[in-house]
């Protein structure tokens, strides 16, 4: 039976092919409860920006002794297997993944995906935004470190854990 894997990344911009990855946070869960995480800090092998360190707090010192993403995608893989990736935006991490898979394991990602924010604009039309911030607040969940992988994965969680109470989605 398949489980659900609750992703997020931190990365140094907007696009798989010029930017690294700099936080990798996932929880699996079995539409019950997390039977086991993944999370690592990630060398991006790039600088990162001031902009970037202001919205997430890592800094290139943080990163500057953590695994470069060659190391981790193995590992990472066989904590996905063929689970449903679930993500705020899912296909903004969804790109980095699949990008850094091929980069690394010379395969593409095949997983399911399912979003938060879609079933947020379904479920949630009448919210000014669908951010997870936004969704969160409507659901009073708290995120006291927003734009850290962890915090905002385990975020994710709790919005998707509303959405299933909802519809049976898979």
């Amino acid at each position: 039976m398949k489980q659900y894997v609750v992703l997020d990344l931190e990365t140094t911009g907007l696009h798989p092919y010029r930017h690294g990855i700099t936080e990798i946070a996932a929880l699996k869960f079995d539409g019950e409860r997390v039977i086991d995480e993944f999370h690592s800090l990630v060398n991006p092998e790039r600088h990162i920006s001031s902009g970037i360190t202001r919205l997430t707090g890592i800094t290139n010192e943080m990163v500057a002794n953590a695994p470069v993403i060659s190391q981790l995608m193995p590992d990472f893989c066989d904590f996905l297997g063929e689970d449903y990736l679930v993500g705020h935006n899912v296909s903004f991490d969804y790109r980095f993944l699949n990008h850094y898979c091929y980069c690394c394991l010379e395969h593409y990602l095949e997983n399911e995906t399912i979003c938060t924010m879609k079933l947020a604009r379904k479920y949630l039309p009448a919210l000014e935004n669908k951010k997870l911030w936004t969704v969160c607040q409507h659901f009073g969940i708290v995120n006291n470190q927003a734009h850290r992988a962890m915090s905002d994965t385990r975020a994710t969680l709790e919005v998707f854990q509303h959405f299933l109470e909802w519809e049976k989605i898979c």
